[in-house]
């Protein structure tokens, strides 16, 4: 950063660092000791998808890699797309099989990213809920390389903000928790944390 950026204020964008990812195993001991948050095994990545032929094939890639362990008995990744026109793949693991869905997404972004799609890409997310039926996400922000919590209340587009203040505390040890919270933005209707 020069001299006149420093002056100004102007920042250089945070790289993303998909190793991050690998730090979620980790938060969800924190989560279950520190808020009875379980994961559900529910994982979900999304990104702007792009027309033209590299771009599918990219996709088939991804989804091709992701299947891989269908005949074992594994779950088939699901596409779909948002409101506004984002592509979201959504990978199934059991509960307990958090790791397994960590690499996975890491897996979706790595390959992403490895084909020069990586400004296509938005956040992944990974569901928890605790016993009372709660739901929380972890979101990861690619091009931030942050995380912040999104704690769903009961009623429908409404967010426990004192929750989620409450939980980026307590993961700031084992997650980089994004400070600027306007960028803690709602993910309503995202695959994985609705089910």
């Amino acid at each position: 950063m020069g001299f006149l950026d420093a002056l100004f204020g102007r920042t250089k964008p945070v790289k993303p660092d998909l190793d991050q990812l690998f730090g979620l195993p980790s938060a969800a001991l924190t989560l279950e000791a520190g808020a009875g948050f379980l994961p559900t095994g529910l994982g979900s990545v999304c990104f702007a998808a792009v027309e033209g032929a590299a771009f599918v094939q990219v996709e088939q890639q991804v989804r091709a890699l992701l299947d891989a362990d269908t005949e074992r008995g594994g779950v088939p990744v699901e596409a779909s797309k948002d409101g506004y026109g984002y592509s979201w793949l959504l990978a199934r693991h059991a509960p307990d099989e958090l790791p397994e869905l960590v690499n996975d997404l890491h897996a979706v972004n790595s390959e992403l990213e490895a084909n020069g799609f990586g400004p296509q890409l938005l956040c992944s997310l990974v569901a928890f809920r605790n016993g009372e039926g709660q739901s929380l996400a972890l979101v990861y922000l690619y091009k931030r390389g942050t995380f912040y919590p999104m704690c769903k209340q009961r009623v429908q587009e409404k967010r426990n903000n004192a929750l989620e203040i409450e939980i980026s505390n307590m993961l700031k040890n084992d997650l980089r928790i994004e400070s600027d919270l306007s960028r803690w933005f709602p993910l309503w209707g995202a695959p994985g944390m609705e089910e």
